[in-house]
């Protein structure tokens, strides 16, 4: 039997959320006789009147994740496509706060954002700069899809044969929206948002007059005057939920998912979806992320973690894992859920390679990395950088280096490139958050006492003790002081050596670091 049919074998039974979600899709798929080699096609979408965010990367991700696991399950014998879909035809309803030229941008509110021009020089329009970084974004991660626009699906005619079904079925789809709306919008709501033959604007306006038979509407432009329009080849967008269904109709969209946010909007959607005789995607909908405080993160609050904090204190492959994760629980995503992530990451890799074929499938670096994980982790966690970083007062990588050559054999940045870049990762956040709330303590009587046994037995261990034999000594200097629960002896070493409450196997930390350095240490703290 072939690796794949092992593979697509093991898979059915897999527990892990992303072969849930493809075993759904694939029932999905034979309720609609759709298994017929056809390509299977994931959507996700994207606002471009800002730049990609961690949102972004998270949905993307987590299709992957689940086209991935389709195709296991699959045997990969069904082509699968990822889109990534670029909403750029909306009008730009406000200025964002973090560009240039804010007095050019003002002048081109309302008008789609493949229109409005690019507020840094370098993009024919707005929505081409957003895009390209997106696709730049994308490519980074190295990510498999294929990029969409709106604009051009509109204009291209890909949406035309839909748009005049939606046309003559406008009373049918009006009957979804308008019980959903305020009385004041329901008033002037209209699916069919034309584009303005004078101003070049998306028009918020009702739809005077409908021809079926010419495909076109009737709408009041901003001058007062009374114009017919085409609803195809670009001449009008769609308000964003009839939107989000008539693209799952015209381009028959397998799986999307969404927010928790969204469900309300998702429902509405499917609704119009089968008006439109399509059929709604698969998918699921993801809790929101928290700050902090507890409070759901806002783009617009600027509460959350951006791409840029979290890339400059762990590798992507630990947000991956972060994104992995309960998806359908709420989760903190602040600066101090990165060390955890970081090192739960590495373990996770590091069991890989003994777990059996089922157990392999149910890993998360499974599904980080496409069913094929790197072969080697790192051999010292990120929380134990970190420690040696404020032990040693390491300010560059060459300094951790020094500590980390010496202690592991054959060791170099160019055999360990994944902790090289966690050296880095750690000063950063060493600087930035561990230093600042740095406190020493002194020790109690209890734990002085036993600080000395265990520099004793330190001093008495061979040069070339091992992690495992000093942390046998820190141990038994614990449980000679009657430490209860052992743990408070742990937690004392920490704050009164290290200055902080919590760290990693203190044998580990002072194999690396040194035992003449960690006997040092405690002289110096002692003293």
């Amino acid at each position: 039997m072939s690796d794949s049919a092992v593979t697509s074998n093991l898979a059915q039974d897999a527990k892990a959320w992303p072969f849930e979600q493809a075993r759904a899709l694939r029932a999905r798929l034979e309720r609609l006789g759709r298994l017929d080699g056809r390509t299977v096609l994931f959507e996700t979408g994207y606002g471009p009147s800002g730049l990609p965010h961690i949102g972004t990367f998270g949905e993307v991700a987590r299709t992957t994740m689940v086209r991935n696991a389709f195709r296991a399950l699959t045997g990969d014998k069904i082509p699968t496509k990822l889109l990534a879909f670029s909403d750029d035809m909306d009008g730009l309803r406000k200025v964002p706060d973090n560009v240039p030229n804010k007095e050019m941008l003002a002048e081109d509110l309302g008008k789609p954002l493949t229109v409005v021009r690019d507020p840094f020089g370098t993009h024919d329009s707005f929505g081409a700069h957003n895009n390209a970084r997106l696709r730049a974004f994308l490519d980074g991660f190295g990510f498999d899809y294929e990029f969409a626009s709106s604009t051009d699906y509109y204009k291209s005619g890909r949406f035309d044969e839909t748009l005049l079904i939606m046309l003559e079925r406008f009373e049918a789809v009006q009957a979804v929206m308008l019980p959903s709306l305020g009385e004041e919008r329901r008033r002037s709501y209209s699916p069919f948002l034309p584009v303005s033959p004078t101003t070049s604007r998306v028009l918020q306006v009702p739809t005077l007059e409908r021809n079926v038979s010419k495909g076109t509407i009737v709408f009041e432009d901003e001058d007062g005057s009374r114009v017919e329009t085409l609803v195809t080849g670009g001449r009008v967008k769609i308000q964003w939920k009839p939107d989000w269904a008539m693209r799952w109709a015209a381009l028959s969209v397998d799986y999307e998912m969404s927010g928790k946010d969204l469900i309300d909007s998702v429902k509405l959607s499917n609704q119009i979806c089968k008006i439109l005789g399509g059929t709604p995607p698969e998918g699921f909908n993801y809790e929101l992320f928290l700050d902090e405080n507890n409070q759901k993160i806002s783009k617009s609050k600027g509460n959350g973690l951006s791409m840029e904090d979290w890339l400059r204190y762990g590798a992507p492959e630990s947000l991956s894992f972060y994104m992995f994760q309960s998806p359908r629980s709420a989760k903190r995503l602040h600066f101090d859920v990165i060390p955890k992530a970081a090192d739960e990451y590495l373990q996770q890799l590091d069991a890989y390679p003994r777990q059996e074929g089922a157990q392999q499938l149910n890993n998360p670096v499974w599904h980080l990395h496409g069913g094929r994980p790197p072969q080697h982790g790192s051999p010292v966690s990120f929380s134990l950088l970190l420690n040696l970083v404020s032990a040693a007062d390491a300010s560059t990588k060459e300094i951790l280096w020094g500590f980390l050559s010496r202690s592991i054999p054959g060791a170099t940045p160019e055999s360990q490139p994944l902790l090289d870049h966690m050296t880095q990762f750690a000063i950063n956040y060493y600087e930035d958050f561990v230093r600042p709330n740095k406190a020493f303590r002194a020790p109690s009587d209890q734990e002085r006492t036993a600080m000395l046994d265990l520099r004793a037995r330190l001093a008495a261990l061979p040069k070339d003790a091992d992690a495992e034999a000093i942390q046998n000594e820190v141990f038994e200097a614990g449980k000679a002081a009657a430490f209860e629960p052992l743990r408070a002896w742990f937690t004392a070493l920490y704050e009164v050596l290290l200055g902080q409450s919590t760290g990693p196997r203190f044998g580990s930390f002072a194999h690396i670091f040194g035992l003449e350095r960690t006997i040092a240490l405690i002289d110096e703290k002692l003293g």
